[in-house]
């Protein structure tokens, strides 16, 4: 039988505090639901439908490239109802998985167990042990420790409280018992809901038999419904990828001060200081170092590159045995080829420096390409917008750059040649030339300093 995932995703999230609907927090900075969505695309379901209430346009335009089929829930009237909105949609001969958009940390490894466990005369529920389970509905059991029914935890007597087996709210089913039982829900319970766990109670009573399966660790069902239990998954979700990058050859200095936002593809023998994010996809090859609060999105670093403290990488491509920082700053369109130098308080846009060329000190070049071996001085910049228009520089191999210079786009600095400290350049430069463009030096004797007036 084919998958199909129903995702529960319409809840407004109160405890939230927030005008964002609670499925659109991010988590690893990726929205909730998204991972959801992820999760359910891994598992190779046929199709994902996700259900929306809160916020639907909101979700829906921020959402728009993922792989599934909304369907709004008008009114809010609990769980059955939601997964009921979404049936219809649903093939007779598919197995459905209900999954919930503020849980996005549930694993593959874990639904696919759960899986194994349907087929047409059982279905089966996600549970885990906990030790508080305030909050949770309980599983009950029969004397042959079979599952029989779940109350609520406002349903609940004294005894069922005691119970410390909790439903997760993540089942699997044949989509033709679960359109057979839906339209049986009652909503004569404490919340005047219709409880999707009331599936567990007619399932029995139908002669179907309930299997339990549950995660290795228990965050994998934890759900969101307040910014602390949001930080909790965060640290959970950091920790176990910091995990698995010291597993793969990676140096953490410190395992709980790193931040993936993406995915991060690492080579050998890699240092990574404390307080680093990577977002997007970012990729690092053997023997690259990266020093503290560095931030780096969508890149791609070379063998042996050095990246020192506080420096900013933002879509650009590093050659081998670079040199970054600290405090440099590389925005999109920035590459930089072997043995390159961006030295501290330097930012670069749209910019090729070549093998071996340093910008060393407070610098901006943007929308340039800058030959092999050239060295531009501290304090020089491009001049590339006119205030509508952007204009290239392009600097020759070799050059030598003043420091304090502007460079005035569209200007070219030939190989070999040298501007003079403090120049503005408006016009090209050829090869092995000196470009000076300054006010004439004066010196006036007799200069008498102003004095403070009585």
């Amino acid at each position: 039988m084919k998958l199909e995932v129903v995702i529960l995703a319409a809840g407004q999230g109160t405890r939230m505090r927030s005008a964002l609907p609670k499925v659109l927090h991010p988590l690893a900075g990726k929205p909730l639901v998204h991972h959801v969505i992820d999760t359910a695309s891994a598992l190779n379901a046929a199709a994902i439908h996700t259900v929306i209430g809160h916020g639907a346009e909101q979700v829906q335009k921020q959402l728009q490239q993922l792989p599934t089929r909304w369907v709004m829930q008008e009114k809010q009237l609990g769980t059955g109802h939601a997964v009921a909105q979404a049936t219809p949609a649903v093939n007779d001969d598919s197995i459905v998985l209900v999954l919930y958009g503020d849980v996005p940390l549930a694993q593959t490894d874990t639904l696919q167990k759960l899986l194994s466990l349907v087929n047409e005369e059982q279905i089966a529920v996600l549970t885990v042990d906990l030790p508080d389970p305030t909050g949770y509905g309980r599983m009950l059991r029969d004397d042959a420790n079979s599952i029989v029914a779940i109350v609520e935890q406002k349903d609940a007597n004294a005894e069922q409280l005691k119970i410390r087996e909790v439903n997760t709210g993540i089942l699997a089913a044949p989509a033709k018992l679960l359109k057979q039982w839906l339209p049986q829900l009652s909503a004569n319970n404490a919340q005047g809901e219709y409880y999707l766990t009331d599936i567990i109670g007619l399932a029995v009573s139908n002669g179907i038999k309930v299997a339990a399966h549950q995660p290795q660790s228990h965050w994998e069902v934890q759900g969101v419904n307040n910014r602390l239990q949001l930080s909790e998954l965060e640290r959970h979700f950091q920790r176990s990828v910091a995990e698995k990058l010291m597993t793969d050859g990676v140096t953490l200095a410190d395992p709980a001060r790193i931040d993936v936002r993406g995915t991060l593809t690492t080579g050998r023998d890699i240092f990574i200081d404390v307080n680093c994010v990577f977002e997007g996809n970012v990729e690092l090859g053997d023997n690259v170092r990266i020093g503290p609060n560095c931030v780096i999105k969508n890149a791609k670093i070379a063998a042996n590159v050095d990246i020192e403290s506080h420096s900013l990488i933002d879509d650009a491509i590093v050659g081998v045995a670079a040199h970054i920082g600290p405090f440099a700053r590389l925005r999109p369109g920035t590459e930089l080829a072997a043995n390159a130098k961006v030295g501290n308080f330097v930012e670069t846009k749209k910019t090729y420096i070549g093998a071996g060329s340093k910008v060393n000190h407070l610098t901006y070049v943007g929308d340039c390409t800058i030959g092999v071996n050239a060295n531009i001085g501290a304090g020089t910049i491009t001049c590339n917008y006119d205030g509508v228009n952007k204009f290239k520089t392009v600097i020759g191999d070799g050059a030598f750059i003043g420091s304090n210079s502007s460079l005035v786009a569209p200007v070219s600095i030939g190989k070999n040649a040298t501007v003079g400290a403090g120049s503005t350049i408006t016009g090209n430069v050829g090869e092995e030339q000196l470009g000076v463009a300054r006010g004439k030096q004066r010196n006036i004797d007799g200069w008498k300093r102003p004095t403070k007036k009585s």
